[in-house]
């Protein structure tokens, strides 16, 4: 989520994706052999002698024909033998708007030559199209069921994911929630390659009491059909406050995992930290989410952050899986807007984001199997023959209306005259801030600006806790914020440190501080 830049990953240790440490064999697997459905609500089959429709010959990666059925123990994700597992991959847009990139063609593409093993289906409740509001329910559950059919022909695991952001309280549509969830869990009760997750982004209001009294209402729904199967919890301020999950997590359950979301050019070492001392505490986190641009989604990338995050999720065995699949004009989409195909995408088909997720996945899952150094796209133009594969000309259409809540996701017109505006002092006590305005688009007719800080203690003595008030002459609304408390109080954005951030020495300073703010009624 434009410079085109491929990052080579020549220097970087081998990360072993499947491996024993961490995990051990599950009591129930003494031996590789095929469990009992009465049992475990699946038919399980850790050794599959017969060979699939196009199953990839690779040894090492992690996919249904070798892992097998995935669960969690401890904070780790693993396979059917008690091996770690970690999934690399990439979430389609919203399905309802981008609906042709669910295609055999184009997983086999993603499969064999990206090297992605999980696939993560976007389905929209709330927005224009969305299956709580005016969406067509039906046509939407056959896409999911056309992708789960695809990821399963090409070895791959699929996350389903209820995509969650404009109703950004899980419990606005509990009722659909479950019935869905009902249905679509008893459809896929015996398959050992679906994921489920539960609420994509809550955020405003909705805190981590309002979600866990949802999942506590949808797990049950879910394991009435599929007993052990991975659920993936949504998490407060759109999938980033681990921390409260991992203080007081969802417990009667097995194999549930917590959602983080990033960007990496707005979210840095505060929320890593965060994700760490959640893992560190004990919390079985999955990055369902992330993009390598600003929180904006159509601000420009920042591959150094993007690589300190995979490093991190690496070491840490994290599963992550990137935003978005589509051809959407905005810098968080795999492809330019200018391609047209939906499968058979060659190297000058994608965008930025595209050539540098194809380049990791590549290098990273490629390490895991023999050590192997990436290779470009089949379909790129190659220098000794300047072939390419050509795809479907088929181009998605239904451009989405959307969210003011979520601006990575959201229908963005950026202004780049009124980007990195200068700096502005906003003085509270010893306390200045200095605040540019980063980005600015548009929804739904009205102005949105993302804006950073650097907040700065001009005392001869160190902080512990620090605030401020910055006004606005135009109505507001907070649509996101980051590594501070807000709210917005008579026209002014107040912010109030984290615990993390409070202390500041004198004359020091601190960054990564920043929101987003909807102008207007």
């Amino acid at each position: 989520m434009k410079k085109v830049l491929i990052v080579l990953y020549a220097s970087i240790l081998a990360l072993v994706s499947i491996s024993a440490a961490g995990c051990g064999s599950r009591e129930e697997d003494p031996a590789p052999k095929e469990q009992k459905e009465e049992e475990t609500g699946r038919v399980k089959e850790p050794e599959r002698k017969e060979e699939k429709e196009n199953e990839p010959k690779e040894n090492g990666i992690a996919a249904p024909s070798a892992t097998g059925a995935l669960h969690v123990e401890g904070t780790k994700l693993c396979g059917s033998h008690g091996e770690a597992v970690q999934l690399r991959g990439i979430s389609t847009h919203g399905m309802a708007w981008f609906p042709d990139y669910i295609n055999e063609e184009c997983f086999a593409q993603l499969r064999n030559e990206w090297k992605a093993n999980v696939i993560r289906l976007a389905m929209y409740t709330s927005e224009s199209g969305g299956y709580c509001t005016d969406g067509d329910k039906e046509y939407l559950k056959g896409l999911i069921r056309s992708g789960v059919q695809y990821a399963s022909k090409q070895d791959m695991y699929v996350i389903i994911d209820w995509h969650i952001l404009l109703d950004n309280n899980p419990n606005m549509h509990l009722d659909e929630a479950k019935a869905f969830f009902a249905e679509i869990s008893s459809e896929y009760a015996d398959a050992d390659n679906v994921l489920y997750e539960i609420c994509n982004e809550p955020n405003g209001s909705a805190g981590w009491e309002d979600i866990k009294s949802y999942a506590q209402e949808i797990i049950p729904v879910i394991r009435a059909n599929d007993k052990e199967a991975v659920i993936i919890v949504g998490t407060p301020n759109w999938s980033q406050f681990v921390d409260q999950a991992a203080a007081d997590p969802i417990t009667g359950y097995e194999n549930l995992m917590y959602t983080l979301h990033f960007y990496a050019a707005t979210h840095k070492e505060d929320l890593r930290g965060r994700m760490t001392a959640a893992i560190d505490a004990g919390l079985p986190v999955f990055v369902t989410e992330y993009g390598i641009c600003d929180a904006s989604g159509n601000g420009a990338v920042d591959i150094e952050q993007a690589d300190q995050w995979v490093d991190l999720m690496d070491r840490y065995g994290v599963s992550y899986v990137a935003w978005n699949l589509s051809n959407k004009d905005e810098s968080s989409a795999m492809l330019l807007s200018s391609c047209g195909k939906t499968s058979g995408f060659a190297k000058e088909d994608l965008s930025e984001a595209g050539k540098w997720l194809y380049q990791m996945l590549q290098t990273r899952q490629t390490e895991v199997r023999d050590g192997q150094t990436a290779d470009e796209p089949a379909g790129s133009e190659q220098p000794t023959d300047g072939e390419q594969t050509a795809g479907n000309e088929q181009r998605a259409d239904g451009e989405r209306t959307t969210d003011s809540e979520q601006p990575a996701d959201s229908e963005r017109t950026a202004q780049d005259g009124e980007n990195q505006k200068d700096d502005k002092i906003v003085a509270c006590g010893d306390i200045e801030a200095a605040m540019y305005q980063k980005n600015s688009w548009e929804e739904d007719g009205r102005p949105v600006r993302q804006y950073e800080l650097t907040v700065k203690n001009t005392s001869d003595r160190a902080c512990t806790s620090w605030e401020l008030y910055i006004p606005f002459e135009e109505e507001i609304s907070l649509a996101d914020g980051w590594n501070g408390d807000y709210s917005v109080e008579d026209g002014a954005v107040h912010i109030l440190s984290k615990e993390y951030n409070g202390t500041i020495p004198a004359g020091g300073e601190i960054k990564d501080v920043g929101f987003i703010v909807k102008i207007g009624g």
